[in-house]
């Protein structure tokens, strides 16, 4: 116990940078997943069977095939076609594998609030794509939230498998150090407290929105 918290602490710059690298590559990753997702939720539910398709195949795809490939594939596609940091390559992974699961939560959310909602603002003149702004869209994220934190979390900790193509974030800095100390149980345990930290802040806030949505309700 003694040198687990020696090491914790002697350690705190290397970690606190790759947190920063963690929350970052997460923080872009998510947005960039949650716009494709939205964009994926509205083919998979529109009237066209073309477009159903495309969004079937691309979850297929990522439902089919592991996040750790999915990184590498795009990461030395993208590397074929254009020079691209590390940092993008690893965003362009991650959002494009949870973009799959936040397109099925969206979905989900939309088409579990009553068609009525949607034959109320047609008769208001609104126009299919205002209707589903203003009254669909909103009751749809105030259903998903507590679906999509749950994602969210989960793509915080996937954001470790970027460390495969070179990445130095927490897990990366994790293994570094424990290579170059020949001590990788202590240094994972370390690694394991702070993503207990962020899964734990990350659940709260969840949880508080969550409470302010009810209670507006």
């Amino acid at each position: 116990m003694a040198h687990f918290i020696e090491v914790f602490i002697g350690s705190y710059d290397l970690f606190l940078n790759g947190l920063w690298k963690t929350l970052q590559l997460s923080v872009a990753s998510l947005i960039v997943a949650f716009f494709i997702g939205l964009f994926f939720a509205i083919l998979k539910i529109s009237k066209i069977k073309p477009l159903q398709w495309i969004a079937d195949a691309y979850i297929w795809i990522v439902r089919g095939t592991p996040l750790i490939v999915q990184i590498f594939v795009l990461f030395y596609g993208l590397v074929e076609i254009m020079l691209i940091p590390m940092f993008w390559a690893g965003v362009a992974g991650l959002a494009f594998h949870n973009g799959a699961y936040i397109a099925e939560i969206i979905r989900g959310s939309i088409q579990s609030i009553d068609k009525g909602q949607t034959e109320a603002g047609r008769s208001l003149g609104m126009t299919a794509g205002k209707t589903m702004r203003r009254i669909v869209l909103p009751q749809a994220f105030r259903r998903a939230t507590p679906s999509l934190g749950n994602q969210f979390i989960i793509g915080v900790k996937d954001s470790s498998l970027v460390s495969f193509i070179g990445f130095q974030e927490l897990f990366g800095v994790a293994s570094s150090e424990g290579s170059n100390h020949f001590d990788y149980l202590t240094y994972f345990l370390v690694v394991a407290v702070y993503y207990l930290i962020i899964v734990l802040a990350l659940t709260l806030i969840v949880r508080y929105i969550e409470k302010k949505l009810a209670r507006s309700d």
